[in-house]
């Protein structure tokens, strides 16, 4: 699978699965992965899950307006930059945002995502 095709279907899974279950992307990370949440650093599978569940909203919708992606080193890693819209339950106005991933291989030739950052972007 090309590294455009594979990284749109990664953008699709994540954020339908944040939308619904958010709980269900734990097993898109490791004990290795760290995300940095609008400047928060936070390592482990199970702490990023437990920050993204204690968000203080249930409901959101994610609109993606861009997906970019670079083959990552000589392991076969891979950046993807997303940007677009975050529309929170009851709110008017959505929330622009922008979130990078570096996927890494597993062993058994699926990704877990490594680092992830994620900005609200103000205008």
């Amino acid at each position: 699978m090309d590294p455009d095709t594979l990284s749109k279907a990664f953008v699709d899974h994540y954020y339908s699965t944040f939308d619904t279950n958010r709980a269900g992307l734990a097993n898109l990370y490791q004990e290795s992965s760290m995300l940095t949440f609008e400047g928060q650093k936070i390592q482990g599978s199970q702490n990023i899950v437990n920050k993204l569940t204690s968000l203080p909203f249930q409901q959101c919708k994610h609109i993606i307006t861009t997906v970019d992606c670079q083959p990552s080193g000589p392991a076969g890693g891979m950046l993807v930059f997303v940007s677009g819209t975050l529309q929170l339950a009851g709110e008017q106005h959505a929330l622009k945002f922008s979130q990078m991933f570096h996927l890494m291989p597993t062993p058994q030739g699926s990704f877990y995502v490594y680092n992830d950052i994620f900005r609200l972007n103000y205008a």
